[in-house]
C-alpha cells in the first residue's frame, strides 16, 4: 500500500485565505495507518468547506466553523476555527493538535464541545498531514512549533478572544500523542500558553525511541511508513532513522537530534498548569515519559495533576469521554479562571473492577491521591531466588523474545478471553528467570520496580529485556502486565559489571498464591539486539523493590441495584398505583448522566394489540458512540419493532428509550438527531439525486446550511451520478442515494432497516463501507439485517433477540470468539506451501488458507507459539483473534427459532 501523503500544489494569493462557502476541499490525504491518529479522538470523517453553522441539538448551541489556509514559513497550514454563542462576548481559546499521522478532522468533535463550552477553538493539521503541505519535522522548533506560535499570532487578532495584553490571548493547548508532544514544546517556546493538557505523549523522543540505547525497531518504523514513507520528512530526520536502523543501534548524533525537538529540551521553561494523561497499555510512550514530565514541570512551580488512562498506543480503552471532560475543567479553571471547576484528584489511576455483562467490557474504577507519588513510593522488598543464570544471544537475534507487537493491537487484545494471559513469550536458553515464594497476600504494584544485577557478556556487551511477570499457581499460566519490557544496554560487560534494572511502570494486582518473576531476555521483537551470537551470565544481587503507591483510594464499586431498590420498593408501588390514571403529556426530564449516550432500551415492552402475546418483552441493552451495531433475530423477534419504537412511531407498553439523555416519545426533540433508512425511500425518477436530496430536505423546513448534502454524499461514494435522474440508477445506487437521505443532516444516531435487499456482493460490500466510513467519524450505526456474515463483518457489537426478548449482547468477537480456532489476517495472501508447513507443525490441528489470512485450529500449541512460528516463518501477521462464524453462534443462541 502506499502510504505516501500528497502534496498540495502551491496557491496564488494572499497570506490568509478563506475558502468561499460551498467550495469543494482540495485533494484529501490517502488512507494510511491511524494508529496514532485515532489516540484520544472521535474522527469526524468529513470537515467540509467554507464558513457554515451547525444548529444546535435539542439546547445545545450552533457552533459555527471556518475554513483558512495560512501561510508559514515553507508551509501552507489547514485550519479550522470554532465558535458559538454571542459573538460580541470576550472568551479564551484553545488550540488542539491531532496525532501522528492524522489530520485536523479527527478532533473536530472535541472542537465543537470545546466551542460550545465558551471558548474560541483552533485546529490544525501538522505540516506533511491532512492537506497541509511541508515536510514532517517531529515537531521542529523551527518548524512545527513556530507554526503553533503563528496560530496564537492570529487568535491574538480576533475580536471575540480575550486578551492578557495585547498580542497575547488567553489560551490553552492539548491534544494526543502527536498534539500531546505539540502542547509541551508550545509551553516552552511561547510564554503566551497559559494551560496545557497533553494527552499519552513524550517528554523526550531519544528515551521513548532510542531506550537506554537500544533502538525500538517496530515503533519507529510505525513512525516512517504512518508518515507516508522516508521522504515525507525532513532530510536530517529520515538520513538519520536510515542509519539507525542499518546500524541495529544509535549513535550520539540521532540522541541529540530527536532531543533537541522534545519537550525535556525546553523543560525548565514549562510553568504552566499542566494536566498530564498517560496511558498504562503503551510500549511506545510508557508512564516513566509521564513521571518525567510531571516532576519537571511540578519542581518549576506550576499546578500538574496526573491521570493514568486504562489504553494507550497499544490499544485498550483510551476513556475518550472522561479525559476530554477532564481537560475541559482543566480549562475552565485555568483560562477562564473558574474557581468553582473541579480539576479532578493530583493523581488518578484506572483500575478494573470486573466485567459488563451487558457489552463484556472491562468495568473501569479510578483510584486517587492527592499528591502525585511518582514511580518509587511505598517500597516493598519481594525476596528472588538468587544465583547466577546463562543465557544465549542467538545468532541474527532470532528467534526473538515476543511481549507486545505493535500494530497487531485489537486481535491480540483478545487472547485474554481465550485464558492466555495476553501475549508474551520467550524462548529457552535465551533469558533468565528469578522466582519469588508464592505471596502471602494480595499485592498492588504501582510505579515502577527495580532491581540490582551483574551482567557479564563474552563480548563485552549486552543487549538485555527485563519484565516482571505475575505467575499463577500451577507454574504454567503468567501474565505481563500490560505486556511492556525495559531494555538495557551494557558495555564493559567482559569481566562483568554491575546495572540497576528499572522495569516499566505499572499498575497492577498480584493475588494472594501467585509468584512473581523477574526475567531477563537477550531479545525482543520490537527492538533491535546484536546479529552476533553471544552468551550472557545474570547475577540477581538483591531483592527486587516494588512500589506500592500506599496514598491510593480506589473508588467504591456501585451497589447492586437491588440494595437500594428495595427499601423504594413500596414508595414506587404506591407511587405507581396512584400516578396509573394519570399519564402525563409531557417526557421525562432529560437524564445527564446519558447526555453522551447515543441510545439506552430499558425493560421495554410492547404486546400484540389487546392479547397477552408480546413482540418485545423486557429487552434491555445500550449502544455507545462510535459502534455500528447489529439487531439480529428469526423472523418476528421483534426487531422492526423495536426500531419503530425508537423512532417514535409507535409507544411502548413499558419501559423506556432514552436516545442520548431523552426520553423518546412521538415528536421529541432527541429525535432531529435521528436519522433512519426504512423499507427503502421514495425518489423523484425524473430527478437527479442531489435534487432529490434537496427538495426532500426542504421538506423539512430546517436551513439549507444545515444538511451537509456534500458531506453525507461523499460518505454515500455516489460520485458523479448525482447529476443523473435517478431512474437511470442501479438497485444499490438507489440504496445508497436512500441512506444517504438518512444522512442528512449528519445525526449522531443512524438506523438502517435491511440496507442491503436487493443487492448483489460488490453493491453489499460497498455499503458495508459506507457504515463503517459513517460510524468513524464517532457517530453510531444501529443495522438491522438477515445477512449474518456482512453483520460479522460490519459491526463493532450486536444485540441478539428472538421471541421479543434479549438473547445475548456484546462485542462481535465475543459472541462469536468461543472455540480453538483462531483467524490469523496477513497483509497479502499465503502461499498453499506455507499454509502445509503451518498445517504440520506440532500442536497444530489444521492451517486453512482465507481471504485475508489463514484459519488456524489448535491443537495443543498455544497462541504465543503460534504466533512465534509464524513471524519465523516470516509471514506478515496483522492480527491474530479468536474465529467462530457469526452464523454458528447465532443458531446455537437462538436454536430452534431458526
Amino acid at each position: 500500500m502506499d502510504l505516501r501523503l500528497p502534496r498540495l500544489r502551491p496557491r496564488p494569493g494572499p497570506r490568509l485565505r478563506l475558502r468561499r462557502e460551498g467550495a469543494v476541499p482540495g485533494p484529501r490525504a490517502r488512507s494510511r495507518t491511524r494508529r496514532f491518529a485515532a489516540v484520544g479522538a472521535v474522527l469526524a470523517l468529513l470537515a467540509g468547506a467554507g464558513v457554515w453553522t451547525a444548529v444546535a441539538a435539542d439546547d445545545k448551541p450552533a457552533v459555527h466553523r471556518s475554513e483558512r489556509v495560512l501561510a508559514m514559513h515553507g508551509a501552507r497550514i489547514d485550519t479550522s476555527y470554532f465558535t458559538a454563542g454571542d459573538a460580541s462576548v470576550k472568551r479564551p481559546a484553545v488550540l488542539i493538535g491531532h496525532g501522528f499521522g492524522g489530520s485536523k478532522k479527527d478532533v473536530r468533535a472535541q472542537a465543537e464541545e470545546l466551542a460550545r463550552a465558551g471558548y474560541a477553538v483552533l485546529t490544525w493539521s501538522a505540516r506533511g498531514f491532512g492537506e497541509s503541505t511541508g515536510k514532517i519535522g517531529l515537531n521542529d522548533p523551527q518548524a512545527e512549533v513556530a507554526d503553533v506560535s503563528a496560530l496564537i499570532d492570529w487568535l491574538a487578532e480576533r475580536p471575540e478572544v480575550r486578551l492578557d495584553k495585547k498580542g497575547d490571548p488567553r489560551v490553552g493547548v492539548t491534544g494526543a500523542s502527536y498534539g500531546g508532544a505539540v502542547s509541551l514544546l508550545a509551553a516552552g517556546h511561547d510564554p503566551r500558553v497559559d494551560a496545557i493538557a497533553p494527552m499519552i505523549t513524550y517528554w523526550n523522543l531519544a528515551d521513548a525511541l532510542l531506550p537506554e540505547g537500544v533502538f525500538k525497531k517496530l515503533w519507529a518504523g510505525i513512525f516512517v511508513s504512518t508518515g507516508g514513507g522516508c521522504a515525507n520528512f525532513e532530510q536530517a530526520l529520515c538520513e538519520m532513522y536510515q542509519r539507525v536502523a542499518v546500524a541495529g543501534k544509535p549513535d550520539a548524533a540521532a540522541r541529540e537530534l530527536l532531543a533537541e525537538r522534545s519537550p525535556s529540551a525546553v523543560g525548565e521553561r514549562i510553568k504552566v498548569p499542566a494536566l498530564i494523561l498517560q496511558g498504562q497499555t503503551d510500549s511506545l510512550f510508557p508512564l516513566g515519559q509521564a513521571d518525567a514530565m510531571a516532576k519537571t514541570i511540578g519542581d518549576n512551580g506550576a499546578p500538574v495533576a496526573v491521570d493514568w488512562i486504562a489504553g494507550g498506543h497499544d490499544g485498550g480503552d483510551l476513556e475518550t469521554a472522561r479525559a476530554q471532560a477532564r481537560v475541559h475543567n482543566w480549562f475552565d479553571r485555568y483560562l477562564k479562571q473558574d474557581e468553582s471547576a473541579d480539576t479532578g484528584p493530583a493523581f488518578r489511576v484506572t483500575r478494573t473492577g470486573g466485567v459488563d455483562s451487558t457489552d463484556g467490557r472491562a468495568r473501569l474504577r479510578g483510584a486517587t491521591d492527592g499528591q502525585y507519588p511518582g514511580l518509587a513510593s511505598g517500597l516493598r522488598r519481594i525476596e528472588l531466588a538468587k544465583g547466577t543464570r546463562s543465557l544465549q544471544n542467538p545468532a541474527g537475534a532470532g528467534p526473538p523474545a515476543i511481549s507486545t507487537v505493535p500494530g497487531l493491537g485489537g486481535g491480540l487484545g483478545q487472547l485474554s478471553s481465550l485464558g492466555l494471559g495476553g501475549l508474551s513469550l520467550d524462548f529457552p536458553g535465551q533469558f533468565a528467570a528469578f522466582d519469588s515464594e508464592p505471596l502471602k497476600q494480595d499485592l498492588r504494584i504501582t510505579g515502577a520496580p527495580t532491581a540490582r544485577v551483574r551482567v557479564q557478556s563474552d563480548s563485552g556487551e549486552a543487549v538485555l529485556f527485563a519484565k516482571v511477570y505475575d505467575v499463577a499457581p500451577d507454574g504454567d499460566r503468567q501474565v505481563l502486565p500490560a505486556q511492556l519490557v525495559a531494555p538495557l544496554r551494557v558495555t564493559g560487560a567482559e569481566d562483568g559489571k554491575e546495572v540497576r534494572l528499572t522495569l516499566p511502570a505499572i499498575d497492577h494486582e498480584v493475588q494472594a498464591g501467585h509468584r512473581l518473576r523477574l526475567a531477563v531476555s537477550s531479545t525482543d521483537l520490537g527492538y533491535a539486539s546484536p546479529a552476533e551470537p553471544a552468551t550472557y551470565e545474570v547475577t540477581l544481587l538483591d531483592d527486587l523493590s516494588v512500589p506500592t503507591a500506599p496514598g491510593l483510594r480506589t473508588e467504591a464499586a456501585a451497589l447492586p441495584a437491588w440494595v437500594w431498590l428495595l427499601p423504594l420498593a413500596g414508595v414506587v408501588l404506591a407511587a405507581g398505583l396512584f400516578l396509573s390514571a394519570r399519564r402525563r403529556a409531557a417526557a421525562p426530564p432529560a437524564d445527564p448522566a446519558l447526555a453522551e449516550v447515543p441510545l439506552q432500551i430499558t425493560a421495554l415492552s410492547k404486546k400484540y394489540g389487546k392479547s397477552e402475546r408480546y413482540s418485545v418483552r423486557e429487552l434491555s441493552f445500550r449502544v455507545e458512540q462510535g459502534q455500528v451495531l447489529g439487531l439480529l433475530g428469526p423472523n418476528g423477534a421483534g426487531k422492526t419493532t423495536t426500531l419503530r419504537m425508537l423512532m417514535g412511531l409507535i409507544t411502548p407498553d413499558g419501559g423506556e428509550i432514552r436516545v442520548f439523555g431523552h426520553a423518546i416519545r412521538p415528536g421529541a426533540p432527541v429525535l432531529s438527531r435521528v436519522g433512519a433508512f426504512v423499507e427503502g425511500a421514495g425518489f423523484l425518477p425524473h430527478l437527479g439525486g442531489r435534487e432529490n436530496l434537496e427538495l426532500y430536505w426542504a421538506a423539512t423546513g430546517r436551513p439549507a446550511g444545515d444538511a451537509h448534502i456534500e458531506e453525507a454524499l461523499e460518505i454515500a461514494g455516489l460520485g458523479d451520478a448525482l447529476a443523473r435522474a435517478v431512474r437511470t440508477y442501479s438497485q444499490g445506487m438507489r440504496q445508497r442515494l436512500a441512506i444517504a437521505q438518512a444522512m442528512l443532516g449528519l445525526p449522531d444516531l443512524l438506523i438502517l432497516d435491511e440496507p442491503t435487499n436487493g443487492l448483489d456482493p460488490p453493491q453489499i460490500r460497498e455499503m458495508r463501507e459506507v457504515m463503517i466510513r459513517y460510524a468513524a467519524g464517532g457517530r453510531t450505526v444501529i443495522v438491522s439485517s438477515h445477512l449474518l456474515s456482512e453483520v460479522e463483518q460490519s459491526c463493532t457489537h450486536l444485540v441478539v433477540m428472538d421471541r421479543g426478548q434479549l438473547v445475548q449482547a456484546g462485542p462481535v468477537a465475543e459472541i462469536t470468539g468461543s472455540g480453538e480456532t483462531l483467524l490469523v489476517s496477513t497483509d497479502e495472501p499465503v502461499g498453499e506451501a506455507l499454509a502445509e508447513k503451518i498445517d504440520a507443525l506440532p500442536g497444530i490441528g489444521s492451517a486453512v488458507r482465507t481471504e485475508g489470512g489463514l484459519l488456524v485450529r489448535l491443537d495443543g500449541a498455544s497462541v504465543p507459539e503460534l504466533l512465534a512460528e509464524l513471524l519465523r516463518l516470516d509471514i506478515p501477521v496483522t492480527g491474530v483473534g479468536p474465529h467462530r462464524r457469526l452464523e454458528d453462534a447465532f443458531l446455537n443462541l437462538i436454536g430452534g427459532s431458526a
